[in-house]
């Protein structure tokens, strides 16, 4: 099933160059008077090699069709990340070089999709949206509305997202997993 590459995100599993690989991130760039580009990192499932490769916006990528297990995140332990199926409550655990940069979305009891291709797992569907905790971040200002004046936050796993002065330390925000980008409040 061929997608144009604006559709690419962190975890799915394409066909690039006769080999399948894994996408660990991607970043859309529109560089001056440049056509836009969207520059992504890749791990070859053969191999487990990372590198960077650029596709133009409207280069056909080939997704490769891969088998889809309902699960549970758990905790994680170092690298490791603790997996249950929904339905028969086996556990899995996959390393952080699988899951690439879906690690900083998992937060207990959070509902994914786990791929498989061929009986071995090769990454994650997150979710459209996660809500996170924010840990670490300048105070609030009390007056202040929605504008395009934004700080920092780190989130309960890490993620650092860039926010609305108006929101404190404590407060639940909504974060698109795909751009790691703000939402909302939760």
């Amino acid at each position: 099933m061929a997608i144009p590459a604006t559709q690419l995100r962190p975890g799915m599993v394409i066909k690039h160059n006769n080999d399948l690989h894994s996408v660990f991130s991607v970043e859309h760039r529109t560089p001056g008077n440049l056509r836009a580009f969207i520059q992504a990192k890749l791990r070859n499932l053969r191999t487990g090699a990372m590198f960077e490769h650029r596709f133009r916006s409207g280069d056909p990528i080939e997704k490769i069709t891969v088998d889809e297990v309902q699960m549970e995140f758990l905790y994680a332990d170092g690298d490791d990340y603790y997996f249950m199926n929904t339905e028969n409550y086996e556990q899995l655990h996959l390393g952080k070089d699988i899951l690439g940069d879906a690690v900083d979305y998992l937060i207990a009891n959070l509902a994914i999709k786990v791929e498989f291709f061929d009986g071995k797992p090769v990454g994650v569907e997150l979710p459209q949206t996660v809500e996170l905790t924010v840990v670490e971040t300048e105070p609030g200002l009390k007056s202040a509305t929605a504008s395009s004046v934004t700080k920092p936050a780190k989130t309960e796993t890490g993620l650092v997202v860039q926010v609305p002065p108006f929101i404190n330390e404590g407060e639940k925000i909504r974060v698109d997993t795909s751009e790691g980008a703000y939402l909302s409040r939760a």
